[in-house]
């Protein structure tokens, strides 16, 4: 299983379902189930689906804030190439779980299977 490396407060967005847009500067192609990892934290706590991934032009992503949960700096795309991840079904965990963090790692994680 794949987990995604989340900063707060986006990550507490999205675990509590109010953020279904999480925004990246590359696409992906995963779909599915991943596990949710709070940046810095050493824990993996919770887990969404990623349902799809869409190129946002400069007018989607400042309608699109209730989505995202960005409210300020919609003046440009945060990144030259700006992508959604749509994510749905947020799970957070009621004991947050440690995981091994590789060198290097910066956005996602390949976690062992248990």
């Amino acid at each position: 299983m794949k987990a995604l490396i989340v900063k707060q407060p986006w990550i507490d967005y999205i675990l509590d379902g109010t953020k279904t847009w999480e925004i990246r500067g590359c696409k992906t192609n995963v779909r599915g189930k991943i596990e949710l990892i709070q940046s810095g934290s050493g824990f993996i706590i919770g887990s969404v689906e990623i349902v799809d991934c869409k190129r946002l032009t400069i007018e989607e992503f400042r309608s699109a804030s209730e989505k995202h949960q960005i409210f300020d700096n919609l003046d440009c795309l945060p990144y030259k190439n700006t992508y959604a991840w749509i994510v749905q079904n947020p799970i957070r965990y009621n004991k947050p779980r440690p995981y091994k963090h590789p060198h290097g790692a910066i956005i996602w994680v390949k976690l062992e299977e248990k």
